[in-house]
């Protein structure tokens, strides 16, 4: 099923023409940091004049390519392909995309599917290069492999969490290891074919190169963004101060917020154990987000009789969510693993300070007493200090928010990111053309 993009005129330049493969996006499969990333993909490209074909997974229930369009993507509907792609779930691999099961097995189909649609369409020549997130593009990957397909292939293994998150050290369970033993070669296969891996953030790279085997010069930096204007647009300073309002917060009192699934891997235990030390300072601690970790947590949070302090918000609209950002007095995130976490760019955009650790790309944004403070994944004792310090701070705390708003605008915005990701394009193409290779771009 497809939409049909508008065809240029004749006495129009044509345009640079892209297929983006992803198994999920925002307003389609739920709210989630890829979710997220796709729908601001496709919408900041379409806002750049690139022709977009985005093939991704059929939802639940029937609908047309062209009505499911025009209900994500409003008026940028006009100037866009829609795919979909039947993703089936076997028996016992449990909720779509959400499994180990499911991610190691209907996943993997779907991506071979899925890229086996981007290459009849690259081989057709309706579409210019095709940008693959994870194993979604699995089949195009085959038939670059083969040579059966030319045109470039940019591809984003995302937070590589197949590799390091079955890591007991960062919560997860050594029996993921084998399990994810298929979606890592897949992901393996798609960065060998690949002509550029993007690594979302400069701590990332050594784990791509690690992981993926990945030359240096095949590396792009390409960061994760936010789009500044919507986040402005979902909250502001008032919206925060009526969400404290319903919740009985007053004024001054000091907010700890912190926000995404709850599993092991997140670290939310960590920083119980952490609130447990500082039962002598004045805070209270929102949590927002949903997942099988929680009754873990409400029991930690029983046991350390913390509960009278802890507002367990559940899933929250996209609105709730950046008017908890505007609320807080601090963000935190105490991640034992991460990719490259929009949660926390969100927050640096409404001007929060962050207390987070050092896993993954966090480093990359929060710059330790300039836009907050970091502490080593896991060491509950160290994150108690640093929380400790920031609340015995507090006059520094709007100085180093502001920090964090300048460093997004300047570094992790979709007005930048989006640039930067159709030079790659530009520069992939031009290289085709010439068949000669050219220096990858400085994206740093």
């Amino acid at each position: 099923m497809s939409r049909e993009a508008p065809r240029p005129t004749a006495d129009t330049p044509r345009r640079l023409r892209v297929a983006i493969v992803a198994r999920a996006v925002h307003r389609v499969h739920g709210y989630g940091g890829l979710e997220r990333h796709v729908y601001d993909l496709v919408t900041h490209l379409i806002g750049r004049g690139v022709g977009v074909t985005l093939i991704t997974r059929a939802p639940a229930g029937q609908v047309s390519s062209a009505s499911l369009a025009s209900q994500v993507f409003g008026e940028h509907a006009q100037r866009l392909r829609l795919h979909l792609v039947p993703y089936l779930t076997f028996p016992f691999a449990g909720r779509r995309g959400t499994t180990v099961v499911d991610r190691s097995s209907a996943y993997l189909l779907f991506g071979h599917r899925a890229g086996r649609l981007a290459a009849r369409l690259a081989g057709s020549g309706e579409v210019d290069l095709v940008h693959g997130l994870g194993a979604s593009a699995l089949g195009f990957a085959t038939a670059k492999g083969r040579g059966t397909s030319t045109v470039p292939f940019v591809f984003n293994p995302q937070g590589l969490e197949e590799f390091g998150g079955s890591d007991r050290r960062f919560g997860g369970s050594p029996l993921k290891r084998p399990a994810y033993l298929p979606l890592r070669w897949a992901v393996g296969r798609c960065a060998r074919a690949a002509d550029r891996v993007v690594a979302t953030d400069r701590a990332l790279v050594p784990a791509v190169q690690h992981f993926l085997r990945v030359r240096q010069e095949r590396i792009v930096l390409v960061p994760n963004a936010i789009d500044l204007p919507e986040c402005d647009r979902l909250a502001d300073e008032p919206a925060g101060a009526r969400i404290r309002a319903a919740h009985g917060f007053g004024r001054e009192d000091v907010l700890l917020l912190s926000a995404g699934r709850l599993e092991k891997s997140k670290g939310f235990h960590v920083l119980v154990r952490s609130l447990a030390r500082l039962v002598d300072l004045e805070w209270r601690w929102v949590l927002v987000g949903d997942g099988p970790f929680r009754p873990t947590l409400e029991r930690l949070i029983a046991r350390h009789g913390l509960g009278a302090r802890v507002v367990m918000a559940g899933r929250v609209p996209e609105r709730d969510l950046h008017a908890w950002y505007e609320a807080a007095t601090l963000f935190v995130h105490p991640t034992l693993y991460e990719g490259s976490s929009l949660v926390t760019l969100e927050a640096m955009a409404h001007r929060r300070p962050v207390v987070a650790t050092s896993a993954g790309g966090l480093p990359d944004k929060v710059v330790d007493g300039v836009t907050g403070w970091l502490v080593q994944p896991g060491d509950d004792e160290g994150l108690a200090a640093a929380l400790a310090r920031a609340l015995c701070q507090r006059d520094q705390l709007r100085e180093l928010g502001s920090a964090g708003r300048s460093l997004v605008a300047r570094e992790f915005s979709w007005s930048v990111v989006a640039e930067r990701t159709v030079r790659l394009y530009d520069d992939l193409l031009a290289e085709r053309r010439s068949s000669s290779l050219r220096p990858v771009p400085d994206f740093q």
